[in-house]
């Protein structure tokens, strides 16, 4: 099942040969079936090499990854949230796909510069001068 491509969205499709799966035992709840049956989905992506994904989009999924990334650039994703191996298998798949999503979103439009309107400065400075007298008036009193 993992050659199956994985559709990111109309630009973006993982082959199924850049995904590999690996089943291990899952802990938590689950009795008997925990013990017997690997479950839980490690899926792992070569984010580096990739073809699939442009420079920004792989740069992008490398700072969302965390420490799902190893040195060799590779991401990992467990799941093991399910009790059978193909919801978990489903999972994996689908958190991949949204790390992806949210790494091929465009970046926020540049912040314009604007000036304070004459009102505003006015305003800031009458405050700063009435909290200057204020202070002023915790001086001493003058000897007169």
């Amino acid at each position: 099942m993992a050659s199956d491509p994985l559709y990111i969205n109309d630009r973006i499709t993982i082959a199924g040969w850049e995904l590999t799966e690996q089943f291990v035992l899952a802990g938590g709840p689950g009795g008997q079936n925990v013990n017997k049956v690997s479950t839980a989905v490690q899926l792992f992506y070569n984010l580096q090499t990739s073809p699939a994904l442009n420079e920004r989009v792989k740069i992008n999924a490398i700072k969302l990854a965390g420490r799902r990334m190893s040195k060799e650039g590779v991401l990992m994703i467990e799941a093991s949230r399910f009790r059978s191996q193909e919801r978990n298998r489903e999972d994996a798949r689908e958190r991949l796909k949204e790390l992806i999503l949210e790494a091929a979103k465009p970046p926020p439009p540049l912040r314009r510069k604007t000036k304070p309107t004459k009102g505003s400065v006015e305003r800031r400075l009458k405050a700063k001068s009435g909290r200057s007298d204020v202070k002023k008036m915790r001086g001493r009193p003058s000897g007169e």
